[in-house]
């Protein structure tokens, strides 16, 4: 059983409010931009310290256990535009664990700092045209010139990549082909040779910025390398699994928050002279669904609890990842289809939760690739 402390319910609070008070005055308003003002909502996240709260106080993070990255997750996800939550889990998981877990004090001086205390943007450089789940298959080069990096190569679907400030890169720096001999580089977004190509146009996840970068001989030094040179690919893979996790802690969060509007639409919407929750059937599904959100919710405290022994969190991470993109397809379907036609139009809540919840089954690795990777931990699948 999993023990919250007065702090975590604190943290909780602050959280939610934060989100009500800075994020939902704005949903629609960023929807309808296709973006939103990064710089500023994290600068407020930094002073109340939402950004950092797993890593080291000596970079401004606030040391705690991994279940307040759980908590940050669920409350986040409660927001009526998750494109924000998405770009907000960059921030926290996706393009700074690396840096936190490899980085040398000087890197993490100049960029882990700064992302922590809001004061810049940063982003995940991984997926590619022609590599997305298979990231083996990157193309992306960085051939060293004496003490720098020669950049060039393109990234696709780069979430905060018109307002990032810098980027973790993940680029192939050796001829050695497969997942051999790639390193992820710190790239400051101002240097020559970097541009943004285009700005994406989304299904969903419409509040935060999507970019395709291209680099073009962008020039860094070679003491940007997190890590150790030609280590890249297992240093993302372990970035992954903080991804993944960040996303299931959402989605718990998102669903509850979805099945409690629905029950409650449900419970004073009229038909045939009753309420319409007074259909079991509609009542029995709702109950059902939220079964399996609250094993769901155990099984992400479990993990959270996992990663602060510092355990492998992998087989975690790859279920949860693929089981909170599969239930929220489930729950977005039965949310819409209860609120009947009014759940169809864009004036109401489900049809954009509908879109958003879509991407979790795609990004951060695809149903497909969890299934893969759980075929062969388990002996299912030959390579």
């Amino acid at each position: 059983m999993v023990m919250f402390t007065e702090e975590h319910e604190m943290f909780r609070t602050t959280v939610r409010e934060f989100v009500q008070s800075e994020i939902e005055p704005n949903a629609e308003e960023w929807e309808q931009s296709g973006m939103f003002p990064a710089h500023e909502l994290f600068s407020s996240m930094g002073k109340l310290g939402l950004l950092g709260v797993t890593y080291d106080p000596e970079y401004g993070g606030g040391g705690a256990d991994v279940l307040y990255s759980a908590i940050l997750g669920e409350e986040l996800g409660r927001m009526s535009c998750l494109g924000v939550a998405m770009a907000i889990a960059v921030q926290t998981d996706m393009a700074t664990p690396s840096l936190h877990r490899f980085g040398s004090p000087d890197l993490k001086d100049r960029y882990l700092r700064p992302a922590i205390a809001g004061d810049a943007v940063a982003a995940i450089a991984v997926t590619e045209p022609d590599a997305g789940s298979d990231v083996a298959g990157l193309r992306t080069r960085a051939v060293r010139d004496g003490d720098d990096w020669i950049i060039n190569g393109t990234k696709l679907y780069i979430t905060s990549g018109l307002q990032a400030d810098w980027l973790c890169l993940l680029a192939r720096t050796s001829d050695e082909g497969g997942s051999r001999g790639c390193s992820q580089i710190v790239v400051p977004t101002g240097v020559e040779g970097f541009s943004v190509s285009r700005k994406l146009d989304k299904l969903g996840m419409r509040s935060s910025d999507t970019a395709e970068l291209v680099f073009e001989d962008v020039r860094v030094p070679v003491a940007n390398t997190i890590g150790v040179e030609g280590r890249g690919f297992q240093q993302q893979m372990q970035q992954f699994q903080d991804e993944r996790m960040i996303a299931a802690y959402q989605m718990v969060g998102a669903m509850e928050h979805a099945l409690e509007r629905t029950r409650a639409y449900l419970g004073e919407r009229q038909a045939f002279g009753r309420p319409l929750l007074a259909n079991q059937h509609l009542g029995y599904e709702l109950a059902e669904l939220g079964s399996e959100v609250e094993l769901l919710k155990h099984f992400n405290y479990a993990a959270a609890e996992a990663a602060t022994r510092g355990e492998d969190i992998t087989r975690f991470a790859t279920i949860a990842k693929l089981r909170s993109g599969r239930l929220a397809r489930r729950v977005a379907d039965v949310c819409l289809q209860f609120h009947g036609g009014i759940g169809y139009m864009e004036e109401t809540w489900t049809a954009r939760f509908f879109r958003d919840t879509r991407l979790w089954s795609i990004g951060g690795g695809a149903d497909e690739v969890m299934l893969r990777t759980l075929a062969r931990m388990d002996g299912y699948a030959l390579d």
